[in-house]
């Protein structure tokens, strides 16, 4: 397989593969570059549907390589092949937070609030800078072996100024979804990402789904008429090169 012959030149052992999304698949490898194994995305980018999503892959690149916080995935390397390829390496995390609720139920309150506080930590870290991750959710939370939070997956992330900078993409998960999405409405992407955090520790401390009907009714959104259907815009944003990466 190509892929794997092109890691191996660059000094990687594809294990197997641990995770796919719409935009790449990621593979877990060994390297005597780093003590501990690797996370490896690769995407590809001759294989992006529209230039929209190309531009979310160049601000996620962005995002990753200007960020570094305790509590934010740690990128080793990203290589851009010739190819169209591009491979994302780094750290691997013992499991996410999803994976880690069905194993435990409900977490206790003591561990909730510091794992709460550590993803909060990272998101102050992220809107000082003007970026904004518009998919938080217990699947993009890891967890190292040592229970420490690692954030992951700026697919949707993107900068922004906040109010009365808007936005109308709807790149959320809909049960993390924030009442102006699931009216697609334009909304403060800033404010978006806190009300995420809000259902992720909902989640921790109850492991219920919020139900979209009974989010309607509690935020007493009678106006709205059109429900989030799992539909998505294709996410955009401004232009930015591969130079301003």
């Amino acid at each position: 397989m190509a892929t794997k012959k092109d890691l191996s030149s660059l000094g990687y052992k594809v294990l197997h593969t641990i995770g796919k999304g719409a935009f790449g698949t990621v593979k877990l490898a060994k390297s005597e570059k780093y003590p501990d194994k690797v996370a490896i995305k690769i995407m590809d980018r001759k294989r992006m549907s529209s230039h929209d999503n190309q531009q979310c892959r160049l601000y996620e690149l962005s995002i990753l390589r200007n960020t570094r916080h305790p509590h934010i995935v740690h990128v080793h390397e990203i290589y851009i092949r010739p190819s169209g390829q591009i491979f994302i390496v780094m750290e691997a995390a013992a499991m996410d937070l999803t994976k880690k609720i069905r194993k435990l139920g409900r977490i206790p309150p003591d561990q909730a609030r510091l794992w709460f506080s550590q993803l909060v930590s990272a998101m102050v870290y992220l809107h000082m800078k003007y970026i904004v991750h518009r998919d938080l959710k217990c699947g993009n939370v890891l967890l190292t072996a040592d229970d420490q939070v690692r954030l992951i997956d700026f697919g949707f992330g993107c900068y922004t100024a906040g109010f009365p900078d808007l936005s109308e993409t709807l790149c959320s998960t809909p049960p993390y979804s924030a009442p102006e999405l699931l009216m697609e409405k334009w909304y403060d992407a800033k404010k978006s990402d806190v009300w995420s955090l809000g259902v992720i520790l909902y989640i921790m401390v109850t492991v219920k789904l919020v139900n979209r009907l009974q989010l309607m009714a509690v935020v007493h959104l009678s106006e709205a008429s059109v429900l989030f259907k799992g539909k998505s815009r294709r996410c955009s944003g401004g232009n930015l090169g591969l130079t301003q990466i």
